[in-house]
């Protein structure tokens, strides 16, 4: 089977930008290309005036597994070439001049929790969760996810759900204010249709303000965590737990970790 390294669909219509995560054979996992193609489509629309809002949604049963790992060559020298895109993409989505609805039809793990949180209104189906997953192949969050996810849940929770990598299901991201909504799987698309069209006949200049300013006052430190997130993350992609922690993943085994 051929998947596409990139896997990305972008639509306008009715005045909604909708970019979909299209690699449903891989979970809808991302590869560098694939957050360029997300981060593109954000910025390419940003002024485009026949936008009132934008969807970032995922085909097939997942929203986003994280980072794609099949094939890893782990003698290459580590590259910050995902984590560059995975910021730029929650960047472009963070400054889109329109409300951005993170529509989580499936899992987000790794990076894709960063895409869903990312975004101004996150919405899930109910059979959905959210996982925080780098620990578990020795790495720290990424895409601005320690920043996120603490501006919502604090310091104590936004660290037991990434340093014990433990899934969190979307009624529980609900209750604690870590996402906006949760409708029953098979009215999830209609209810995703339904704000769409909702806050696209909206006042989008009102939306604009709103967004910025309750953004600024709860994301200052977004462009500090991504330097941070970077930094830290290339002194662990060389480290020889994520080296255990990636041929565990693609030997279907329990990682080992502290081996020298």
């Amino acid at each position: 089977m051929t998947i596409d390294p990139v896997g990305v669909d972008v639509t306008v219509d009715d005045g909604i930008l909708r970019v979909t995560l299209n690699r449903p054979a891989r979970m809808n996992a991302v590869t560098t290309a694939t957050l360029e193609a997300v981060a593109d489509a954000f910025e390419k629309h940003a002024g485009d005036d026949t936008v009132r809002v934008a969807v970032l949604t995922g085909t097939g049963r997942a929203f986003c597994t994280g980072a794609d790992l099949a094939g890893k060559d782990l003698s290459a020298p580590p590259s910050a070439g995902t984590i560059d895109a995975a910021n730029r993409t929650v960047a472009a989505i963070r400054a889109f001049p329109r409300p951005v609805i993170g529509a989580v039809n499936g899992p987000a793990a790794g990076v894709g929790v960063s895409l869903a949180l990312g975004c101004d209104l996150t919405v899930a189906a109910e059979s959905a969760y959210l996982l925080l997953a780098f620990t578990r192949i020795g790495l720290m969050p990424d895409g601005g996810a320690t920043a996120l996810v603490a501006a919502s849940i604090g310091r104590a929770r936004a660290l037991k759900m990434a340093l014990l990598a433990e899934r969190l299901p979307v009624t529980e991201a609900l209750a604690a204010g870590l996402i906006a909504e949760v409708h029953p799987d098979d009215d999830f698309a209609a209810a995703v249709d339904a704000l769409a069209t909702r806050l696209a006949a909206g006042p989008v200049e009102a939306f604009h303000a709103t967004k910025d300013a309750i953004n600024d006052a709860t994301l200052g430190e977004l462009d500090s965590a991504f330097t941070r997130e970077r930094a830290g993350q290339l002194e662990l992609l060389a480290s020889a737990d994520f080296h255990e922690g990636v041929s565990a993943f693609q030997e279907k085994r329990t990682a080992v970790f502290g081996r020298s």
